[in-house]
Formats: C-alpha cells, sequence, structure tokens
C-alpha cells in the first residue's frame, strides 16, 4: 500500500468516528423522552423531535448515499418527501407547521431508517480506496448539520415540556437551586477606528456565508467583556422596561402588547422571587447567569434602557477574535447557562447565542424567543 494510501485511510478512520459519535450524541439527547414525547409540535416553530432524527439522516441519505453509493436504494421512496426541510431544488417539502400531525412513521420505523443509513454510510467509506474530495465535504457539512440539529432539539424538547401545566423536567434529575455565586463587574473592550478583517478561510470547515476573510471598515467603539446577567436584565424589567414605548423598536413594541411579554420567555414571579422553567424542571433565576430566551426586540430594549446600543456582527467578531473557544458547550451535559462566577471575562463561549444590530431579514426570525 502506498503512503497516500495510508493516509487517506486513517483520515477515513477519523470521519467514520466523528460521524459515528455525533449520530450517538443525538440518540443520547432523546434517550429521556417517552414515546409521546417523539411526535409532539406546541409551535409552528418547533418540530417534533422525531423529525430531527429522520431529517439529519435524510440529509445523508439524499446528499451522500444516492449521489455517490453504487446500486443504492433509498430506505423509502416516501420519505423524501416528508422529511426534506427547505432544500425546495430537490422537491416540495412538507409544511414545517404541519409537522407534528404526522403520527406515521413510527418513531421505530425512523430509529430503523437512521441505523439503515448509518449501515450504509461507513460501508461506503470503509470500501473506498481514496475518499472522493466532494464526499469528504460532503459529510464534513452533514457532521455540523446534525450538530446545529442537536442544539435545536435541545431547544424545541425545552419548550414542548415547557407548555405542560405539571412542568415536568426533561432531564429527570433532582432540580437544585443553583447558588448565586460572584457577579463579576462589566469590562469595557476599546477598539480605534481602521481597517479589520473579518470572516474565514478555515479550510476544515465553514459555512459559505462566513466566507471568504474580506476587509471591513470599523468605526471606533467599545464592547463590554460579557452578556448581560439575568440580575441586570431584572433591573430592566422593575424599572418598568416592559412598559415604557419609548424604549422599543416600533414593531417590538406591538409585539409587546399583544402578546403581553413581560419578563424573558419561561419567567414567572412567585412571592416576589423570578422562577424559571429550566430542563431539569422550574428553579429560581440565577442572578449571575447571562440572561436567556429574549428576542431580538428585547435585547434592543434592554440596551437602549442601558444607555447602550447592540454591537454589530462586526464588531462582535472583530472584538473577540483571537479568544480561545473554550466554555460551556452540549459536551458538559449541563444544557442550561452556567453562572458568570469567577470566570474571567471575555473567555467564555457556549452560554448563549448572542443579539447584534446587524440588519435581519425578517420579522419571523427576529420574534422567537
Amino acid at each position: 500500500m502506498s503512503t497516500k494510501q495510508v493516509f487517506m485511510t486513517s483520515e477515513v478512520s477519523t470521519l467514520i468516528g466523528k460521524y459515528t459519535e455525533t449520530r450517538k450524541e443525538t440518540m443520547n439527547l432523546v434517550r429521556p423522552l417517552e414515546i409521546e414525547d417523539f411526535v409532539i409540535q406546541s409551535h409552528e416553530d418547533v418540530s417534533p423531535p422525531k423529525w430531527h432524527l429522520a431529517h439529519t439522516t435524510w440529509f445523508f441519505e439524499q446528499m451522500i448515499l444516492t449521489a455517490y453509493k453504487r446500486e443504492y436504494e433509498v430506505f423509502s421512496k416516501n420519505f423524501h418527501r416528508l422529511f426534506n426541510s427547505y432544500y425546495e431544488s430537490l422537491g416540495t417539502p412538507f409544511p414545517k407547521h404541519q409537522r407534528g400531525l404526522l403520527s406515521r412513521p413510527t418513531v421505530q420505523e425512523i430509529i430503523n431508517y437512521r441505523n439503515h443509513v448509518d449501515r450504509e454510510i461507513v460501508e461506503m467509506l470503509t470500501t473506498e480506496e481514496i475518499l472522493p474530495d466532494k464526499i469528504k465535504e460532503l459529510m464534513i457539512i452533514g457532521i455540523n448539520h446534525e450538530q446545529q440539529h442537536q442544539e435545536l432539539l435541545v431547544t424545541d424538547i425545552k419548550y414542548n415540556y415547557s407548555i405542560h401545566p405539571l412542568e415536568y423536567p426533561y432531564l429527570q434529575e433532582e432540580t437544585q437551586e443553583r447558588p448565586a455565586s460572584t457577579l463579576p463587574p462589566i469590562k469595557w473592550h476599546s477598539f480605534e477606528e481602521g481597517i479589520s478583517e473579518i470572516g474565514t478561510n478555515n479550510e476544515d470547515f465553514s459555512f459559505d456565508n462566513e466566507r471568504p476573510v474580506h476587509k471591513h471598515w470599523q468605526h471606533a467603539f467599545s464592547i463590554a467583556s460579557r452578556p448581560v446577567s439575568n440580575k441586570e436584565f431584572m433591573e430592566f424589567i422593575e424599572d418598568r422596561g416592559y412598559e415604557r414605548p419609548e424604549l422599543w423598536l416600533a414593531e417590538g413594541w406591538d409585539l409587546v402588547q399583544t402578546n403581553d411579554w413581560q419578563a424573558p420567555l419561561y419567567w414567572r414571579k412567585e412571592e416576589g422571587i423570578w422562577r424559571t422553567y429550566t430542563v431539569r424542571g422550574v428553579e429560581s433565576v440565577n442572578p449571575s447567569e447571562p440572561v436567556t430566551h429574549i428576542s431580538y426586540f428585547e435585547a434592543d430594549a434592554y440596551a437602549r434602557w442601558a444607555g447602550y446600543r447592540l454591537p454589530t456582527e462586526q464588531e462582535w467578531e472583530w472584538a473577540f477574535r483571537d479568544n480561545d473557544y473554550e466554555g460551556n458547550f452540549l459536551e458538559s451535559g449541563l444544557l442550561h447557562p452556567s453562572s458568570f462566577g469567577e470566570k474571567e471575562s471575555g473567555k467564555e463561549f457556549g452560554d448563549v447565542w448572542e443579539w447584534t444590530r446587524s440588519p435581519i431579514p425578517s420579522t419571523q426570525e427576529a420574534a422567537p424567543r
């Protein structure tokens, strides 16, 4: 065997390992669910857990097996119609808001589908002496795509559970109130105006909308060293932040009035104490955790109330470009933001998505909380 073939075999082995690990992690996330939990769709922006299991599998079947595996026969010709999400060039997707109406195929059929595709993918990869670049590229995209759906899966499961009047926890563990730890003060990092470089040329993996590295004129700005905390957002609420139209963009104020927003999603006040629904059940809101489940409009209103503004996407990327990407990710198993505690400011990632003031396509993408 030549040196090149040995290298490629090692590369394929690594790719199979990453694929297998990612697919197992998805199944670990649904392990706490009962069979009834797999079908529920409690909101039009939420997908049933079993749909996530099927759609991520459909991606590997449609994009790789059907296109590149010789003599491959699809598991079910009907699955293409049901589990395509928005790839309209490949057919007409089933309407997202109706996914919860599909009792069939059953959960077991979808698990069988996953197992079938997994076997076929591994067989295909191990029988290729030299893996074509296009297949490697699609495998890496598919793995990252499934990891995105793992986040969506947890988000959707949490919302599905939260609407139940008995407030069952998703993770069946004894709920413990998290102790409030010290909240470090915000430090301001300042940057002078000038030409910055943002984006990436990462060849291992990056999405097309992140490429390439390009120049951007940056005005002088300062940015906070950490996200807004629950304690700070409580102060906004107590100062009648949800009752003052001058703090809100017009569209945001309409949403406040129409939906009776009074606090972040999952929050409610009981006997003077803020409580919130988490994946482990109802807990007291920890003041030293970053605030979560707020819309773009709530973030914008808070910033205006505090006397600041949201950063642009380009400012955020430029400010934190050299930080180590370590923090509270899926692997921690927490599935909840960790307390700021005594963390070194600006060194923690993974806890929350952060809003910027850069243009957004539509209300549909701005409003979900």
